[in-house]
């Protein structure tokens, strides 16, 4: 089975040097369907071949599989809801302009808050970069429209460690245990089994078990927007976890809940859920998923999507910032991979 899949990741992902490494996996609630790994870990002819046991830098899927998971649980746990204002948490949150935005615009990037922040170029720790947070002008009403949002997201993790009185990686203890190798702040002794990433200029060396976005690194490696890293197996481990919040409670929450932050955004044009992004026909998941599917991607190269209402799981992991962020030609492969897998499933 997969045959096609296989060979465009073999030919056009490792072959046309898309990314050094890559892995697979496809599953149900049931489990997996097909696991594989690809390529090296760098396009070295000596370095290590990548297996299934390989950890990968999971950039923005922390997003989903943190974030928005700790935002499930606090619901659950009725220390806050979807309305919850920002101002009502943190008190240096101010402004007419500010004072309507909730959690739910964090959660489907309609807060009016920039896209990109730079914070890392004059900040470090939580302290400045909060401080950094309820300085930045809305650049449009909240609600208006969407704007993928890193800013909001950063917003949204000190809001969560606010209420929880604990840090992003200690509330995410729970979930790590449940999933298995998957984590933040990878110990020394797990470098050689980390794929790199860049050769990181600001830095000024090649990244391993160091969190590629900036912001996060700034941060101290612990950030609600990247920061986790981890195997194949433990990133389907929380699709499946996923599919099985959409029919019982699960550690995550009940079916009810899971499918509000499942249900597109009303914002105006946008693909948004809470936290997830939802199919599109131009999306990373190619055009055969459910018009239900959620999924997320990872700027490291790195991709989740879960049609719930067929229940089948993609995941497909890369390091294509290996030696450059510059390469993007995984952006074109990823929906022909996704397509290929799911005219078999």
């Amino acid at each position: 089975m997969f045959a096609q899949a296989r060979q465009i990741i073999t030919d056009e992902v490792i072959g046309g040097r898309a990314s050094p490494a890559a892995v697979v996996e496809v599953g149900s609630r049931a489990g997996v369907h097909w696991q594989e790994a690809f390529g090296r870990l760098t396009y070295a002819d000596d370095a290590p071949a990548c297996t299934t046991g390989t950890i990968f830098d999971l950039a923005s899927l922390t997003k989903v599989i943190c974030t928005t998971s700790l935002a499930m649980r606090l619901v659950v746990r009725r220390q806050l809801t979807l309305e919850t204002p920002v101002a009502g948490v943190l008190d240096a949150w101010r402004g007419a302009e500010r004072e309507p935005i909730t959690i739910r615009h964090l959660l489907d990037h309609s807060s009016g808050l920039p896209g990109i922040v730079r914070f890392w170029e004059h900040h470090a720790g939580r302290d400045a970069f909060r401080h950094a947070l309820v300085e930045l002008p809305l650049e449009s009403p909240p609600g208006a429209q969407s704007v993928y949002s890193d800013a909001g997201f950063l917003l949204l993790g000190f809001m969560l460690e606010h209420i929880a009185e604990a840090r992003l990686d200690q509330q995410f203890a729970p979930i790590e245990a449940a999933l298995g190798e998957i984590g933040f702040l990878p110990a020394p002794h797990l470098r050689p089994r980390i794929a790199p990433t860049e050769h990181d200029p600001w830095r000024g060396r090649l990244l391993v078990g160091e969190v590629h976005d900036e912001n996060a690194a700034a941060l101290g490696g612990v950030a609600p927007q990247a920061g986790l890293f981890g195997t194949i197996d433990a990133a389907g481990a929380f699709a499946r976890l996923v599919l099985g919040t959409f029919r019982d409670e699960t550690l995550l929450g009940a079916p009810d809940l899971m499918r509000t932050f499942a249900r597109q955004s009303a914002v105006p044009g946008s693909s948004r859920a809470l936290g997830w992004d939802t199919m599109r026909p131009t999306s990373s998941c190619g055009t055969r998923m459910s018009p239900t599917a959620i999924g997320h991607t990872g700027f490291t190269g790195t991709s989740l999507w879960i049609d719930w209402e067929r229940d089948r799981y993609v995941v497909l992991i890369t390091n294509r910032v290996h030696p450059t962020r510059a390469n993007e030609r995984l952006v074109s492969l990823r929906p022909r991979i996704h397509d290929a897998i799911l005219a078999e499933t």
